[in-house]
């Protein structure tokens, strides 16, 4: 399984989930889904996750996950980078590429109003949940690698400081900044 198959995956979970805003339906949708694949499809669609979460491992994100959850700590990052993964590959590749743009998706502004958090673990197990469903058996160990960038110095500042967090995010520091 390639990067657009892998997207592919998701965006026909999101067309049969009730609610396509609902992560952990999307994930849960998307596990059946890759569980009827051959397990060496399987298989590689463990590696291409984790290189989207590596993709995705940057400080601007990370503060945006912060805004809009409250705070964020390393867990909680991967849980909301498995949020951003079942909202779609537009909905990530636009994220990554200028995170003050998740101030645009509707789902974030409801979240800002009603202070649920933007969160799916579910999404990062898929690929592991598919694999034991078709084969009975865990991944193996050498399914993938995790090469997680650097992150950004620039970005290293307390993300508490509601200044600079409104300078660099200043729509999402809109929402969810009082």
């Amino acid at each position: 399984m390639n990067r657009q198959q892998f997207w592919q995956l998701v965006e026909a979970a999101r067309d049969q989930a009730p609610d396509p805003d609902d992560a952990e339906d999307v994930a849960r949708l998307a596990t059946a889904q890759l569980a009827t694949r051959p397990a060496e499809e399987i298989v590689a669609a463990q590696q291409v996750l984790w290189d989207l979460l590596a993709d995705s491992y940057t400080n601007p994100l990370w503060a945006a996950a912060y805004l809009i959850n409250g705070g964020c700590s390393d867990d909680g990052f991967d849980y909301f980078r498995g949020w951003l993964i079942a909202q779609g590959r537009e909905a990530f590749e636009r994220a990554v590429a200028d995170p003050d743009a998740l101030a645009d998706l509707p789902v974030v502004r409801t979240s800002a109003a009603d202070g649920h958090d933007l969160e799916c673990e579910e999404t990062l197990s898929i690929v592991w949940d598919a694999h034991i469903r078709a084969t009975g058996r865990q991944l193996p160990d050498d399914a993938f690698t995790i090469r997680y960038p650097e992150l950004d110095t620039g970005w290293n500042f307390s993300f508490d400081e509601h200044a600079e967090m409104t300078r660099r995010l200043p729509r999402l520091a809109a929402l969810h900044l009082e």
